[in-house]
């Protein structure tokens, strides 16, 4: 399978970063749409692999529905949408490089992060509530002990958690951009996608999806959405940032003045 090199990866990181920035409104709207409903549909089937799984099988519940997760970016970047966590990356490196201004940047941020809202609660709402998916027996146990652990994490836990989470996620991305097939993109995403979820490190995008399922079966409030969504965006936003979009920056795109001149 064909594959870039690292440097190659930036440069392509920050054309995908500027091109996302190029979206019309409607564009963001409907892909954001997208990655907030299929990020929400990998994590309904976590849920629906491993909520039943006997508690003999121990913490190999959790790796089950860790490699069915990626089901979510696969279809984000193969498919064709947009995702908060992914654009916190290259959408980064493209202002690191002055393609964007931070005024797109957030422009940017801003209406992805709604729309990826907006697919995540149809999934939850409709697939979750209505039809009854995370709402009927192991499953429901399953979603309430999820959302509950997430909420009761205090605020640095939970912002840190979220940096290791979208520098995984990032790195994702980034290793998606390095493949030329679909195989090899689909391995390039599954691995880091897999070892967050095992790890357990919070997704904001994915917790838009599993809080409110929590919620719309009464078991927890919009309240403790927002406490801990603040935590989590912001430690999504410093992994996708800092550690892979700046630090590949610096060691891939930026040019230090020589001491000699």
């Amino acid at each position: 399978m064909a594959y870039h090199s690292p440097k190659k990866i930036a440069q392509i990181a920050i054309e995908a970063g500027k091109a996302k920035t190029e979206l019309s409104l409607f564009q963001m709207l409907i892909l954001g749409f997208l990655g907030g409903a299929f990020i929400s549909i990998g994590y309904l089937l976590a849920i629906r692999v491993s909520a039943d799984v006997p508690h003999e099988w121990g913490s190999f519940a959790s790796f089950l529905g860790a490699a069915v997760f990626p089901l979510g970016l696969i279809l984000i970047i193969i498919g064709g949408a947009e995702l908060l966590t992914g654009n916190m990356m290259a959408v980064s490196i493209a202002f690191l490089a002055k393609q964007v201004t931070m005024q797109r940047l957030l422009h940017n941020w801003f209406w992805i992060t709604i729309s990826n809202f907006i697919g995540a609660l149809f999934v939850a709402y409709f697939f979750g509530h209505i039809v009854g998916l995370t709402e009927t027996g192991p499953y429901l146990e399953k979603t309430v002990l999820t959302a509950q652990a997430k909420v009761d994490t205090a605020f640095w836990p939970a912002f840190f958690s979220g940096i290791g989470c979208n520098w995984l996620v990032g790195l994702a991305v980034w290793l998606a951009y390095g493949a030329d097939d679909i195989g090899g993109k689909t391995l390039a995403i599954w691995f880091p996608i897999m070892g967050f979820v095992a790890v357990g490190f919070q997704h904001v995008v994915a917790n838009m999806f599993i809080i409110p399922a929590a919620i719309f079966a009464g078991q927890l409030t919009w309240i403790d959405f927002i406490r801990n969504f603040i935590p989590v965006y912001l430690g999504n936003a410093v992994g996708g940032f800092v550690f892979v979009a700046l630090i590949y920056w610096a060691a891939y795109v930026f040019k230090p003045i020589s001491a000699d001149k």
